[in-house]
């Protein structure tokens, strides 16, 4: 530990919470930023400029700074044009990157369905097929904006793969190396699995749009192909988002999952370190049920947890038996469809799930749990909120249409966050049987709402001690989640005691190790570390 004091530092990210968002990263980046500012650290964030954003609407107002930025291909020397956008936002400093290259998308990673109307080539779901060009632009746009604003951080915090190759730049770069000679970079990776490396096969293009040397390109490749995860460990250090996902990819055959990542940068002797997510409470709050579009408050952050009975009954009530109910929903919440119902039995457990019905999140795993024994012979509803592969969507349909599923089985397909928050507060039992998990949110927001996790131990789903502050279970077998499931019925129907225990815990868990002030100490210590280390090279 240093005793070099932070002072400004740099966020580079492609989601912000507020501004734009399409997953956890957009939490992080909020969170954290926001516990920096309070702690007196000068802190900007720097973001595209998509073609949904309304920078005027968000507050946001013109910069007098536009630039050219070189972009060439291997057989054509080019360059885009980027203009600025600034505001401040809970106290954070963001800009964004204006360009015809970010202004033209209406989603942050992926075509949108729209867009696909437009362009039958450019399809629904999948990637920006300039993903790479789009990710070097912002990049260079943003450290070229430091410059202009002569903004000279202690740190450079950089957000998954998307942002990775900036701590090359700054020391393989002449335009860059000297302005940014004393700044430390941290990248953090928020998902290391295969798909969100943002690596590229072609190296001429790679090498000719970086402009980074060929001894560089060639350094930075994994499995063949320029990896920025590779690139902005090998010149500054880099995190992931939990003590557990970090040991697994280095220390177990989990990370076959990521192309080996984990163990190429334990060959070249580099450390992968963890540091699991906070979360802000009161983003969460179930005391302030309008914002949260909750039936009824309660003090859960107190300890008291008595309106969830009354959010259950809404919530039951939303999604009972009968078309009229199919209707409601459909006529409230557009974005949803509904497979299945509830019968009203609030006397009954209640599980809950919301998320990407992926492999990874073990939807899957959970269809043939509840097609099995578990769903037969016990008395419990279960509603599953989310969208994702078409194969498990259907698989989840189908089951909820099995005879000893109907009416306790609720398939709702697409997504609304007011209806989430029924779903987070409404809730007994909330299921996350991944296969991996870097970290999870959405366990530290449903203990927040009083609905106790039931989660499989991997990656940060440790965090979840089984009996203390949630349940948990190991294996991908199905049979062990519809265990774990009879076990949490159990405790439902004849320890109500343990339940409330368990809830009480959960949220002074939180509260003690893991909110953004607290865990702001620790991104704090990794930044020192890198500053000392930076700045002692300079001084040897």
């Amino acid at each position: 530990m240093s005793n070099m004091e932070i002072e400004k530092v740099a966020v580079l990210a492609r989601e912000y919470a507020g501004i734009a968002g399409a997953g956890g990263v957009k939490d992080v980046t909020k969170g954290l930023c926001k516990a920096l500012v309070k702690k007196g650290i000068d802190t900007h964030v720097i973001l595209p400029r998509y073609g949904f954003l309304d920078a005027e609407g968000l507050g946001f107002e013109r910069l007098g700074i536009s630039f050219s930025v070189d972009m060439n291909y291997a057989s054509e020397e080019r360059t885009e044009q980027v203009g600025f956008w600034q505001g401040d936002v809970d106290g954070v400093r963001c800009y964004l990157v204006e360009a015809d290259r970010f202004s033209e998308k209406r989603g942050i990673y992926t075509y949108t369905l729209e867009e696909e109307r437009q362009d039958p080539s450019k399809r629904h779901g999948e990637g920006h097929f300039d993903y790479f060009a789009m990710n070097v632009l912002h990049q260079k746009a943003s450290l070229g904006l430091l410059q202009a604003l002569d903004i000279r951080p202690d740190v450079i915090h950089c957000h998954d793969g998307h942002t990775g190759i900036v701590p090359a730049f700054i020391r393989e770069m002449d335009g860059f190396r000297h302005f940014f000679l004393k700044a430390a970079t941290l990248l953090t990776i928020h998902n290391a699995g295969i798909g969100y490396h943002q690596e590229v096969g072609d190296l001429p293009f790679a090498k000719a749009i970086t402009g980074l040397p060929w001894r560089v390109i060639y350094h930075c490749l994994l499995n063949g192909m320029f990896d920025p995860l590779i690139a902005g460990a090998s010149y500054g250090l880099v995190n992931t988002v939990s003590e557990n996902y970090a040991r697994e990819l280095q220390e177990t055959e989990l990370d076959a999952l990521t192309g080996w990542l984990g163990h190429a940068l334990k060959d070249r002797g580099i450390k992968l370190l963890g540091i699991t997510n906070g979360i802000d409470p009161q983003e969460y709050n179930p005391l302030e049920s309008e914002r949260l579009g909750i039936p009824c408050s309660f003090d859960s952050l107190g300890g008291d947890f008595s309106g969830k009975q009354t959010c259950k009954k809404a919530l039951l009530r939303l999604l009972a038996a009968g078309d009229a109910a199919v209707e409601f929903l459909d006529g409230r919440f557009k974005e949803v469809s509904v497979t299945g119902s509830l019968e009203y039995r609030p006397d009954l457990p209640l599980f809950t799930v919301v998320g990407r019905l992926t492999e990874q999140k073990g939807m899957d795993i959970l269809a043939r749990a509840l097609e099995g024994d578990v769903a037969r012979n016990s008395a419990f509803n279960i509603a599953i909120l989310g969208s994702g592969k078409a194969d498990i969507e259907e698989r989840l349909k189908w089951v909820s249409g099995l005879p000893h599923n109907q009416g306790r089985m609720c398939v709702l397909t697409g997504f609304n966050r007011f209806l989430a928050n029924q779903m987070y507060a409404g809730g007994d039992f909330f299921l996350i049987p991944s296969r991996f998990e870097p970290c999870g949110l959405t366990d530290f927001i449903a203990q927040i709402m009083g609905n106790i996790p039931i989660v499989r131990r991997t990656g940060g789903l440790v965090k979840v001690q089984d009996g203390v502050n949630g349940l948990s279970f190991s294996s991908e077998d199905p049979g062990e989640l519809a265990s774990v499931m009879a076990r949490a019925i159990a405790i439902f129907n004849e320890s109500p005691g343990t339940l409330e225990a368990m809830r009480q815990r959960a949220v002074e868990i939180i509260l003690e190790k893991y909110t953004w002030d607290k865990v702001s100490e620790r991104y704090l210590e990794l930044y020192e570390q890198g500053l000392q280390a930076v700045r002692g090279a300079g001084e040897e």
